[in-house]
């Protein structure tokens, strides 16, 4: 082979090899699946507030309640009310002045779900109302207030106060205000063990 030749035979040699090269750094690079796994994405969309009415809405459809630490005779359980949101979206030259809105709540008895002998509310539930939203954080005149504290055993849990506008519906006009509320079940120790469940009701009045 003359030297001419053997040159260009290296020359090709050469561009074979830098070829080579490319597709292995490319080749490299590149990225693949060794799994691969979905997620589901979903959203519910609320239908505006119409305007010029009162309206009462929870964030949540139900409320665990786990037990604290144990004490003598007593055994007490306790969870949070989920969010209770009021929402006025009246004028307030609509509103009139003299009149007021709160919300009220009561409850069942708590049922066995084996069979197991109710624990009445009336002797063993009560709530510790708060408000979460709605008042001026400037240091203005509240809005709403929470209701008062019903400590279980007190004579029944019935039609108690969660939150109330404070003087009249026409300062809450246009608004929303939200409240939660701390529950609290108190029993014997010697309550029958086995899964229990109430229903709180919730109403919004106004007078």
């Amino acid at each position: 082979m003359t030297p001419t030749s053997r040159r260009g035979l290296s020359a090709r040699i050469g561009v074979a090899a830098l070829g080579v090269g490319i597709l292995a750094a490319v080749g490299g690079g590149s990225a693949f699946a060794a799994d691969e796994d979905t997620v589901d994405v979903s959203v519910e969309i609320a239908p505006d507030a119409e305007p010029g009415t009162l309206a009462l809405t929870v964030a949540a459809e139900s409320a665990v309640l786990t037990e604290d630490e144990a004490s003598g005779t007593t055994r007490t359980f306790s969870g949070t009310l989920p969010t209770v949101t009021v929402i006025d979206t009246r004028l307030a030259e609509d509103v009139d002045p003299e009149s007021f809105w709160y919300v009220m709540g009561s409850i069942t008895d708590f049922v066995g779900n084996a069979g197991q002998p109710d624990i009445v509310s009336a002797d063993a539930f009560g709530w510790y109302p708060s408000i979460v939203a709605g008042n001026p954080t400037d240091g203005g005149d509240q809005v709403v207030a929470p209701g008062d504290d019903v400590d279980p055993g007190t004579g029944g849990f019935l039609d108690a106060e969660l939150l109330a506008s404070v003087d009249s519906a026409a300062d809450a006009a246009g608004g929303a205000y939200s409240a939660t509320a701390g529950l609290l079940l108190e029993t014997p120790a010697s309550v029958t063990p086995g899964g229990y469940a109430a229903t709180i009701t919730l109403t919004l009045l106004q007078g």
